[in-house]
Parts: structure tokens; sequence; C-alpha cells
């Protein structure tokens, strides 16, 4: 049986999700417009959005969004 390698993360997912969505930007910023530059913006949109989901799901009140 296998046995699964589990660690503990360094940073919180919040700051995963902010360093990568800031990351990816930087790659975008460095491309001419086009269909990986829009993938790459996409991509940092997606880590922008889980980041606002995370935040919703810790907030105290667990209000629907607006």
């Amino acid at each position: 049986m296998f046995k699964r390698r589990r660690f503990k993360q360094q940073l919180t997912l919040q700051d995963r999700l902010s360093a990568s969505a800031k990351q990816v930007r930087e790659q975008a910023s460095k491309l001419p417009p086009g269909v990986e530059r829009d993938a790459l913006l996409r991509k940092a949109r997606q880590a922008d959005v889980a980041n606002h989901l995370n935040d919703w799901v810790k907030s105290p009140g667990l209000q629907p969004p607006k």
C-alpha cells in the first residue's frame, strides 16, 4: 500500500493565490497581445476569484455574495 506524502504549507492559501496571480500577471505583461497572454490573464483572474471565495468561506457570517 502506498503512503501519502504529507507536508505543511509554509504560506497560507491566500498568500499563495495572491503570489500566483501576481507572477502570472507579470508574465502576461511581457507577452504581446494574443492567445497565450489571454490565457495567462484568465489564470490570474481565476486565482483572484479563488482568493475572494476563500475570504467569503472564512467570513464569520457566511453571507451570500452580492
